[in-house]
């Protein structure tokens, strides 16, 4: 059976600079690019995500906060724990 988890995010629509930025209490902080209007940052933080998680957008759906900055995206594939730590090395990159 596959592992299911979930993710707490606060996302930054709109910036220069996208990328895990680190955690933010119990939510990781991320930008994109992308403008918050008409699901377009919606849809780059789930694509974001696939990239530096190492899974398929497929196995990505938000389920809580669309129209939020505080968001809520399911996932499968990986444990909590493997997400975590991916999404550290992420953050860590970004800051080098």
């Amino acid at each position: 059976m596959a592992q299911r988890t979930s993710l707490r995010l606060r996302v930054v629509p709109g910036t220069t600079h996208p990328g895990v930025v680190g955690r933010l209490g119990d939510a990781w902080k991320v930008r994109v690019t992308a403008p918050p209007e008409a699901g377009k940052a919606n849809e780059a933080v789930l694509t974001m995500l696939a990239d530096v998680l190492g899974i398929e957008r497929r196995h990505l759906a938000l389920t809580s906060g669309r129209g939020s900055r505080d968001k809520v995206v399911a996932l499968t594939g990986l444990t909590h724990e493997d997400a975590d730590a991916r999404l550290t090395a992420a953050a860590k990159g970004a800051a080098a």
